[in-house]
């Protein structure tokens, strides 16, 4: 083989060499751009979650505290309808964002702590509802020590316990907290 030819092979050999290294690099940074895109989706999507469950926790505390409140009040011998309006108020206005914070739950997943929301959802709304009766009744008559309207409140108040640990449980166990 002549010097020419042995400097065209040489070369392109030398060519096809650098351009398997470049590919093989190309797709080894690829893959490597790939594994970094899916931790960043799920590094965000874990503190979505992480949001969406203090939120939903929160809301519901805020909830039981205004209920609470409010039960506080209506409890009290000689209370009156006006002692009553503003914790009425609050413990009505509480659920707005804590039903809001539900959604985000159930939207946010993973199903299994959507579904724990979802009954804990269903539980303030029963404690809702027993202190709306409350202090429905309590309007009606004047008088807020009604004893089977808060003897049905405190069953929701015990009723909700149930549903509360087992989302906080559930999003334990989505955020892998106990690992």
């Amino acid at each position: 083989m002549d010097a020419g030819v042995a400097a065209v092979v040489g070369a392109a050999v030398g060519t096809l060499g650098g351009l398997g290294g470049g590919l093989v690099t190309a797709m080894s940074q690829g893959r490597q751009q790939g594994r970094q895109r899916r931790f960043d989706r799920e590094h965000r999507l874990e503190e979505a979650r992480r949001h969406a469950y203090t939120t939903c926790i929160t809301s519901t505390k805020h909830v039981s505290a205004a209920w609470w409140r409010l039960a506080a009040r209506l409890r009290v011998e000689g209370s009156t309808q006006e002692q009553w309006r503003d914790p009425a108020a609050d413990a009505h206005a509480a659920w707005a964002p804590f039903s809001s914070a539900v959604a985000g739950v159930t939207v946010i997943g993973p199903a299994f702590v959507a579904a724990a929301a979802d009954a804990l959802r269903q539980a303030m709304y029963d404690l809702d509802m027993a202190g709306t009766a409350w202090h429905e009744a309590a309007c009606e008559a004047g008088v807020g020590r009604l004893d089977l309207f808060d003897a049905r409140y405190m069953r929701a108040v015990e009723a909700k316990r149930a549903p509360g640990s087992a989302f906080q449980a559930a999003a334990r166990q989505a955020l892998r907290a106990e690992d």
